[in-house]
């Protein structure tokens, strides 16, 4: 915990320069905690792999404790989800305003054990949110919560992101995301195979939709090598997320504070690319490093 003081004077330095400190409009009373300070404080949480509030709470520096609660910080912090998004998506169209190779997966996101589904109250608040059964193809397995969906660069930077139930297709993400991208090749795999859905993308948004095709399909031939190598990026980013940033552990009960938590995960990650790039010009995926 030596470093929590100085990766959070980092981390706060880097959205300074982006942003003010001040994001919610109104606010009854001025915060001794500016916003940009809070979210700061909760992106080097899960940069440092601190789950826990009550843990993180009782190693802050005496500067930062006094300014804010615990109950205080997390409520908060679900307030400001949308502006920690677009912290996000300002550090990512530095980083992909010219990229024209996007690619698109998905992952599955347990709120619970599939033996607990039919009693869980977890991100049952509204019943526009509630999880529900779906199943993995690529990791053969059934569970309990939501999908997320990602479309990131060929060099790694998460350009949208978005969660829906697990028993939702991923082709249906394809729908928002001709409202998002435009003029580019987007990689996928088999489950974005629909040659309705390709046509509907270039007509719309001129976004070319590459995806490996079946080795039954009559006119079957094999992905570009270059193109099936690119893919690997976004499993090794959702790789990265569950090992260091360790998405599939849940602690929320709302889903605004499941959201809050994938959110702040992500935007962590984001803000340790854009470090490596511009205070140590390493690559921007060696994330298990020091930041300071």
């Amino acid at each position: 915990m030596n470093n929590l003081s100085a990766n959070y004077e980092r981390i706060l330095e880097v959205l300074r320069k982006i942003s003010n400190d001040n994001l919610l409009s109104y606010q009854r009373r001025v915060p001794k905690l500016k916003d940009l300070e809070l979210i700061s404080l909760a992106l080097t949480a899960e940069f440092m792999g601190i789950d826990s509030e009550n843990h993180l709470f009782r190693h802050l520096p005496n500067a930062i404790k006094c300014k804010i609660e615990r109950s205080v910080y997390n409520r908060r912090k679900r307030r400001l989800s949308n502006k920690i998004n677009d912290l996000r998506m300002k550090i990512a169209r530095s980083f992909n305003e010219f990229e024209k190779y996007f690619i698109i997966d998905s992952m599955p996101v347990e709120v619970c054990k599939l033996s607990r589904s039919n009693t869980s109250k977890i991100c049952k608040d509204a019943e526009y949110c509630y999880p529900n059964r779906g199943f993995c193809a690529s990791q053969q397995m059934h569970f309990y919560g939501y999908k997320l969906h990602a479309v990131c660069s060929i060099s790694g930077v998460f350009q949208s992101i978005d969660l829906s139930p697990a028993s939702v297709h991923d082709i249906h993400y394809l729908k928002d995301i001709k409202e998002q991208l435009s003029d580019c090749v987007l990689l996928g795999d088999k489950g974005y195979l629909s040659s309705e859905v390709q046509i509907d993308l270039f007509n719309y948004a001129n976004i070319e939709l590459e995806t490996p095709k079946r080795i039954n399909q009559k006119d079957y031939q094999p992905q570009f090598y270059a193109f099936k190598k690119y893919r690997k990026r976004i499993e090794t980013l959702f790789s990265q997320l569950c090992d260091q940033f360790m998405i599939r552990r849940n602690y929320a009960k709302s889903f605004e504070g499941f959201k809050t938590r994938l959110l702040a995960k992500i935007t962590a990650l984001t803000v340790v690319q854009f470090i490596n790039k511009t205070y140590f010009n390493r690559n921007i995926n060696n994330l298990k490093v020091s930041i300071i």
